[in-house]
């Protein structure tokens, strides 16, 4: 079967496609998956250069997060059945075997492309609103609005109840965007600040979601509202901003770090609440994660390409084009 590894550390154009085994019948308490569609990300590019927080040892398997059909269950699994849809980790392969207890079954007539495209990037988006204490009637400006963990943040802060701006580089991504909700948009290729300021009567955003970073974070320290909070996500920019912590004090606001890695070790079951709440929100369609493109395994430095280029908007997927 196939696997996409990376080999050595570099970009993703030193990424290989290789031919190993197949995994074999799965032990007692594990079930076999096919996976249909797998989501890479913007991270994975920090991953392959070797910069990532926490180091992953070479060779290792491409993406993580994907979505499959259970095609063999192993001896003490009785909640899971061949033929369920369901959601779990196992990155650019064909097929994996894993524990059951690791493995989520999704709502019935899932959409397997989107569902795995949503859980890290919602997952990201719901704990950090949960982190800001984000208010129904509050005001959330969302830079780099056309990006995965962007556009969910657009699409849980609509249904936070808030008012939604979301702010990124192209018309093409602000028309995305205005789809998921957003009540208003700006194109801050030549700054947001100002424009902020004029839609909230002076005050600023409530709450600011910046995956971005650098320049753009020091300018909103400079439309963060009074009592605000300002969440850090990510530096996509490519540089980590140093927060003016006078700004911080005039203004009695917040600058608030987090990440899935650390709510997964020290709060794992407030992880898995979240997991549970937005799966079922999928299931009915409160939520719509987004899906710009789609590549086969094949095509797989192409699909990375599209991220450095910044021509994905939400989410890019690994799949054949017979996976739905």
């Amino acid at each position: 079967m196939k696997a996409i590894y990376c080999v050595k550390y570099g970009t993703h154009h030193d990424l290989e496609i290789r031919d190993i085994p197949a995994p074999g019948e799965p032990l007692a308490n594990q079930v076999s998956v096919r996976l249909d569609a797998r989501g890479i990300q913007f991270s994975d590019l920090v991953k392959f250069a070797g910069n990532y927080q926490v180091e992953s040892e070479i060779p290792f398997i491409v993406g993580g997060e994907a979505a499959g059909t259970i095609t063999a269950v192993g001896d003490g699994v009785d909640y899971l059945n061949i033929g369920d849809s369901v959601l779990c980790t196992g990155g650019c392969v064909e097929k994996i075997n894993i524990e059951a207890s690791k493995v989520t079954r999704l709502p019935a007539g899932a959409d397997l492309i989107k569902a795995a495209s949503f859980m890290n990037n919602y997952a990201t988006a719901y704990y950090g609103l949960q982190r800001a204490q984000l208010q129904p009637g509050e005001t959330l400006l969302v830079l780099g609005a056309g990006g995965g963990v962007s556009l969910a943040a657009v699409d849980l802060g609509k249904l936070f109840g808030a008012r939604v701006i979301g702010a990124a580089s192209t018309d093409e991504k602000l028309a995305v965007v205005s789809r998921m909700g957003a009540d208003n948009t700006i194109n801050y290729s030549d700054g947001f600040k100002d424009k902020v300021k004029a839609m909230t009567d002076g005050l600023g955003a409530d709450v600011i979601y910046d995956p971005v970073g650098g320049d753009t974070f020091d300018e909103a320290m400079r439309c963060v509202a009074p009592f605000g909070r300002i969440l850090i996500v990510g530096f996509t920019s490519g540089r980590a901003a140093l927060a003016k912590t006078n700004h911080l004090l005039v203004k009695d606001a917040a600058v608030i770090g987090y990440s899935l890695g650390g709510v997964a070790k020290y709060k794992p079951e407030l992880l898995k609440r979240n997991a549970a709440t937005l799966l079922d929100w999928l299931g009915n369609g409160r939520i719509n994660p987004f899906v710009s493109h789609v590549f086969p395994m094949d095509d797989i430095k192409e699909a990375y390409q599209q991220l450095v280029d910044r021509k994905v908007i939400g989410k890019v997927i690994i799949a054949e084009p017979s996976a739905k």
